[in-house]
């Protein structure tokens, strides 16, 4: 369900008509080769089309507006191959609504030394041209990504694939609509926020619905459709003796799937890419959706516990990012530690709604266990350990007057036993730089508990993200002590504070 084939990025390349026709002509085919070289690439995953150089400030505004208007572009990468002047971008760069990347890059690698004049000079301005434009978006506050480097290095490529990638999740959220199916957790306090102020700030609507809104799809399910889905069950998924057919748990199986189905239907007629539901408010739900939202996550939809919108829409936003990558993404939380000498861990996992997407090796084991709250008939779910490795643990929470995104770099470990009456997915991780000063410096950002946990993005994923949406960041890893953390959250303060009419 997640489909990038259409979206694309335009490159616009920056000159003025001081150097005339020959030279303008050059920079065009320079750019031209640029953009072929990049889709050619193995590492950029979008489509860059190549766009007229741009040598007024008409044309460049009109290139923006034009951007601004299109479907299919979600961004543009600027580059200025020769000098230009950059009161001309003015105009344009206040009206672009679109992310921005600023490739400062020239067409050749190396300094030609026994050929190079005034005329190779006069081509190859970027050294210059760029820091020209670079002021210009300073000047005007303007968030953008900067990367440096010759266009046919890796690191390069490597590094506007990683924009790309947050530019697909940035454009997914300016449409996306989350279902909030029942209300928040009575009491809870971090999954409130404003929506309303979210979907000004990042583009994504949130709307309530009653549970007896889905149970309307539930009842229509037909038993073509249901013995359809059950057949997938039995070979997708290790199934215990209980949920085999004549098993004593046999019909518990039957309502996840018809939860499934209903829920699903539901989601597809709506338009939704993200949801929440609560165990407070099931209504005739026979059981708390476990199975069905794990393998809705899997397909790509966004999902947060207990109304918690915000990680729907940030699992939804990062799945899309993380598209065509090894590894997944899945709502989380931080449920209990594993406190030694040796080292100190959290073991992450969910009443029941962990994506299969970052299981290990292993099927996934399907379960029916009593869930002891929520007051239903005991749920389906898939039970599985997680992959090992490096991963983050992604937080957006409201602060009032900001959001802010909070983000821990971790590793994830193989449990040192067996958990063998645990009946829920579960992973083991190492938090960077150790669990004292990462509790600690999440505990005093506010961070909530819970999480979008990603395998595969890290923290530059989310740096960018953070200067599209121009929100604040704060990025626990192997560097952070709680002394500079203290001191970098007191000044976030009054950074924005004093600048709160920008955010």
């Amino acid at each position: 369900m997640i489909d990038t084939s259409q979206k694309e990025i335009w490159f616009v390349t920056g000159s003025q008509h001081l150097y005339g026709d020959d030279t303008l002509k050059q920079v065009a085919k320079n750019s031209q080769e640029i953009v072929k070289g990049f889709n050619t690439s193995s590492l950029i995953p979008i489509t860059i089309v190549y766009k007229p150089t741009v040598k007024t400030s008409d044309e460049i505004t009109a290139v923006c507006q034009d951007a601004n208007i299109s479907k299919n572009c979600i961004g543009i990468i600027t580059w200025m191959h020769t000098f230009s002047p950059a009161k001309m971008w003015i105009k344009g760069l206040t009206i672009l609504n679109k992310p921005l990347c600023h490739l400062h890059t020239q067409f050749n690698a190396e300094i030609p030394w026994k050929s190079i004049d005034m005329d190779f000079m006069n081509l190859n301005q970027s050294a210059h041209g760029d820091r020209e434009f670079g002021f210009m978006m300073t000047r005007m506050r303007k968030k953008r990504k900067v990367v440096v480097g010759h266009w046919q290095d890796e690191r390069v490529q490597k590094k506007l694939d990683i924009w790309s990638r947050v530019v697909l999740g940035w454009d997914e959220l300016q449409n996306l609509k989350v279902a909030r199916i029942g209300d928040n957790m009575r009491g809870v306090a971090v999954t409130e926020g404003d929506k309303v102020d979210a979907q000004m700030r990042f583009g994504f609507s949130v709307n309530g619905y009653d549970s007896s809104d889905v149970v309307k799809y539930i009842n229509k399910v037909t038993d073509s459709e249901l013995n359809k889905l059950l057949v997938i069950y039995e070979d997708s998924y290790e199934l215990t003796t209980s949920l085999k057919k004549g098993g004593d748990q046999r019909e518990s199986l039957v309502n996840a799937a018809k939860i499934e189905l209903g829920l699903r239907k539901f989601l597809e007629e709506g338009g939704f890419k993200a949801f929440t539901d609560t165990f407070e408010n099931l209504g005739e739900l026979k059981q708390l959706p476990g199975l069905a939202v794990q393998r809705l996550m899997a397909d790509g939809y966004g999902f947060g516990g207990e109304g918690d919108w915000k990680t729907a829409a940030m699992v939804r936003a990062l799945k899309v990012m993380n598209t065509g990558l090894e590894g997944g993404v899945s709502f989380m939380e931080d449920y209990t530690y594993h406190f030694t000498p040796q080292g100190s861990y959290v073991l992450g996992s969910h009443m029941l709604e962990i994506c299969p997407s970052i299981a290990d090796e292993h099927k996934p084991s399907c379960q029916v266990h009593p869930l002891g709250i929520g007051g239903k008939e005991d749920p389906a779910r898939l039970v599985f350990n997680t992959a090992t490795g490096s991963a983050i643990n992604v937080s957006l929470v409201d602060m009032g007057n900001r959001f802010r995104l909070v983000v821990n770099e971790v590793e994830a470990v193989k449990p040192a036993e067996d958990l063998p009456n645990l009946p829920v997915a579960r992973v083991l991780w190492d938090a960077k730089p150790n669990l004292e000063i990462a509790a600690t410096a999440w505990i005093l950002a506010g961070g909530a508990h819970h999480t979008v946990y990603c395998q595969n993005l890290d923290s530059e994923y989310m740096e960018d993200f953070a200067d599209i949406a121009g929100i604040e960041l704060l990025v626990i890893d192997e560097r952070t002590t709680v002394r500079d953390f203290k001191d970098r959250i007191n000044a976030n303060e009054a950074y924005y504070h004093m600048f709160q009419h920008r955010f």
